[in-house]
C-alpha cells in the first residue's frame, strides 16, 4: 500500500470530498458564507480563497493519497485569512500560530495513521517558513449538531499531539508546538515519508533557499 502526501493546489482541490469542495464555512464570515450557499456558488468562492491564499501566503493544505486514491486532507492558514476564526468563543488564535481549520480522513482509510501523517506534513512546511505552532478549534460534542461537521473533533487533535490551551465545553482551542510534531517519527517512518514526499509540489509554489536540510 503506497501513501503519498502532496500540497493543495487548484488542481488537487478537485480531489477534496464533494461536500468539502463546496464548503466555505472557514473561508468566509458567517453572514457571507450563508449568502454564498443560498444564492451563489460556494465552490467558486472556495476556489477563489485557495487561489488568493496560495498567491499571497503560500501552501495552505495537504492531501494524502493511498494507492492513488484521495484518502484525506487538512487545510491551514494564518487567522487573518480565516474570517470564521473570530466567531469562536475561544478566539483569537495566538499571534505566533497558524490555524489548522479542518482535518478529514475518508472513513474507509480511518485508523491507519493518515491524520498524523497529514499533520506532520503541515508541521514540516510551517517550520521551514518560521512558524512556531499550529492551533485549532476542536468540537467537543461532534455528534450533537450537523452544523459542527466543519469542525474536527477534539479527540482527533488530542490524538495527534495537540494540547488544550483554552478550555470550552464545546469549542476548546488547542495548540501543537512544531518542535513536538517533528519529533514523533521513528527512523523507519521518516525514511518512508521522505521517499513518498520527495516530489512535493510545495517546492514549486514557494522555492526555499538552498540549505543543508534533514532530507539531504
Amino acid at each position: 500500500m503506497s501513501r503519498r502526501l502532496v500540497s493543495l493546489t487548484l488542481d488537487t482541490l478537485e480531489d477534496l470530498p464533494r461536500p468539502c469542495r463546496q464548503c466555505v464555512y472557514w473561508e468566509l464570515d458567517p453572514v457571507s458564507a450563508e449568502r454564498a450557499c443560498a444564492s451563489g456558488d460556494p465552490g467558486l468562492e472556495k476556489e477563489a480563497w485557495v487561489s488568493q491564499t496560495l498567491l499571497e501566503w503560500g501552501s495552505c493544505g495537504k492531501l494524502v493519497y493511498v494507492d492513488g486514491m484521495p484518502a484525506g486532507f487538512v487545510m491551514y492558514a494564518p487567522p487573518a485569512y480565516v474570517p470564521r476564526s473570530m466567531a469562536f468563543p475561544t478566539s483569537p488564535v495566538s499571534a505566533d500560530a497558524v490555524l489548522l481549520t479542518l482535518a478529514n480522513v475518508v472513513p474507509a482509510f480511518a485508523g491507519g495513521g493518515l491524520g498524523r501523517m497529514l499533520v506532520q506534513g503541515v508541521a514540516r512546511d510551517l517550520t521551514k517558513r518560521g512558524v512556531k505552532a499550529i492551533e485549532a478549534f476542536g468540537d467537543a460534542k461532534p455528534d450533537e449538531e450537523k452544523e459542527g461537521a466543519c469542525v474536527a473533533p477534539v479527540d482527533f487533535f488530542l490524538s495527534v499531539g495537540f494540547k488544550t490551551v483554552r478550555p470550552h465545553p464545546r469549542y476548546p482551542r488547542l495548540r501543537l508546538e512544531l518542535r513536538t510534531a517533528l519529533s514523533w517519527k521513528s527512523d523507519v517512518e521518516y525514511a518512508l515519508e521522505k521517499l513518498l514526499g520527495s516530489m512535493s509540489p510545495e517546492k514549486l509554489l514557494r522555492p526555499l533557499p538552498a540549505t543543508s536540510s534533514m532530507e539531504n
